[in-house]
């Protein structure tokens, strides 16, 4: 399939994404290589000496990923908020 413009690349991307989903047997063994990887990210970030017992990082780790995903939903309601603003003074987006 060849696409010609933005939309219709973004609807083909859609199409094969839900379609990709539609046919996968078990999501979460499916995602979890990925989910995974996150935490250990975290782990890393909390501990990267490896010195902590491992009840104590995966405590610190899920406390920092709470922070990451609370830091982009303030960023995103402070766009948001931004743009709701720009577009009633009629100066379009602003970020």
């Amino acid at each position: 399939m060849v696409a010609r413009d933005e939309t219709e690349r973004s609807l083909i991307a859609s199409l094969a994404s839900n379609t990709y989903w539609a046919n996968c047997p078990d999501r979460a063994a499916h995602t979890a290589p990925g989910r995974r990887a996150a935490m250990a990210r975290f782990e890393r970030q909390v501990d990267p000496d490896g010195t902590l017992p491992p009840d104590e990082r995966a405590r610190r780790a899920e406390s920092a990923r709470k922070a990451y995903f609370a830091k982009l939903a303030l960023k995103s309601a402070q766009v948001r908020r931004a743009n709701a603003a720009a577009r009633k003074t009629g100066r379009g987006e602003a970020a």
